[in-house]
């Protein structure tokens, strides 16, 4: 069945003592649940063509998604606190009214969510720079304008 040049590990009349097989089989063991890790001690190289590798944690995303999800991770933490305050007050009271509640702790909520967006909408003034060549003249006079009559006549006064 097996050539006469085959190897002894092929060869199924090739037998190993109990003691040897015991072994064998304790190494083959071990090294099955043994760990496996390597560890790469050579330097990094300061750049290259790799490209990133996302880290563990919160998924790589655009800064405006990154935003938008801490906003509703804290608005709805905010309203599940709100929402299990209510509750405790109405069932340790056992007097409160659903609709009192829902206004008691609705109205700095919508406030909240007002002021908000109120926020979101204002905008700082844009910063202005100017740039010139040459020699710049600023005047810095104030001109106080009447109009008056049924013709209407404006004067301009410094």
């Amino acid at each position: 069945m097996y050539p006469d040049n085959a190897p002894d590990t092929l060869r199924p009349d090739a037998g190993m003592t109990d003691d040897e097989a015991a072994a064998e089989a304790r190494r083959i063991i071990a090294d099955a649940y043994r760990p496996t890790a390597y560890r790469d001690d050579t330097p990094v190289p300061v750049y290259g063509p790799t490209p990133p590798v996302a880290q563990p944690g919160r998924p790589p995303m655009s800064q405006g998604a990154t935003d938008a999800s801490v906003l509703m991770l804290a608005g709805g933490a905010t309203v599940s606190m709100v929402g299990l305050t209510a509750a405790v007050l109405m069932y340790v009271s056992q007097y409160a009214d659903p609709v009192v509640c829902g206004l008691v702790f609705g109205a700095p909520t919508t406030l909240v969510l007002a002021l908000a967006r109120l926020a979101k909408r204002a905008k700082p003034a844009p910063d202005i720079h100017h740039h010139y060549e040459g020699p710049v003249y600023q005047d810095r006079r104030n001109v106080h304008t009447r109009t008056t009559g049924v013709w209407a006549k404006t004067n301009n006064h410094q």
